[in-house]
């Protein structure tokens, strides 16, 4: 790897620590502790531009070999809605067709052939060449990192989400991906929410009940 370029992102690295060593307490409610699923939408759009801002968010999230597996559809029109609800439970649908947009995140079983463009310093092809499960495994997990970056960064951006897995997978593949060969991972709703619908926070653990220090 050229020198002169590890320098610089290392230089880089340093630099955002001292701009920004770590987020407030304010940052960190809107994207993570005080943050809520959604269920209901007003009706205020989401822009292409945001969209894409939000993808060069996600995109910068670290994955295994940065492999970066995710494929995002972004599913806005009546129609695209009226598809993808073929596929969802029925006291899902409302949700979705009542939110701007629909992500679908979803992962290509490919991704590892563009290994050449994303780790071009080492050839990392042989270690998935013939090995499903390994290809399987490294896509799945790291495209649900991508898709958990994705919500993240959406907060960022003063939208709101709601994930959703209450879906066929099978139905969904076969609607949208039957040229490509991807693979749904999860959906998830992205817009303005209507607050009205919230409901009291659900029980979450204490640190001493899950986690241990060894």
């Amino acid at each position: 790897m050229n020198q002169d370029l590890r320098t610089h992102a290392q230089d880089a690295v340093r630099a955002l620590r001292l701009r920004k060593r770590s987020l407030d307490d304010d940052a960190i409610d809107v994207i993570l502790r005080d943050a809520r699923s959604h269920y209901a939408w007003t009706d205020q759009p989401v822009s292409d531009a945001l969209l894409r801002t939000i993808y060069d968010i996600t995109i910068n999230g670290p994955t295994s070999m940065n492999c970066c597996p995710a494929r995002f559809i972004f599913v806005r029109s009546q129609e695209g809605k009226e598809r993808l609800a073929k596929s969802m439970k029925p006291k899902n649908v409302p949700k979705l067709m009542g939110a701007p947009v629909t992500a679908i995140i979803a992962w290509d079983p490919e991704y590892w052939q563009r290994l050449d463009f994303l780790f071009p310093h080492d050839d990392r092809k042989p270690l998935f060449k013939g090995k499903d499960e390994y290809i399987f495994d490294t896509g799945f997990r790291n495209s649900t990192l991508q898709g958990a970056y994705f919500m993240i960064a959406a907060r960022a951006m003063g939208l709101d989400v709601g994930a959703m897995s209450g879906f066929s997978n099978t139905e969904v593949d076969a609607e949208f991906f039957a040229d490509n060969g991807w693979k749904s991972n999860f959906l998830c709703n992205i817009g303005y929410a209507d607050e009205s619908a919230i409901f009291p926070r659900l029980p979450r653990f204490q640190f001493d009940d899950i986690c241990e220090v060894i």
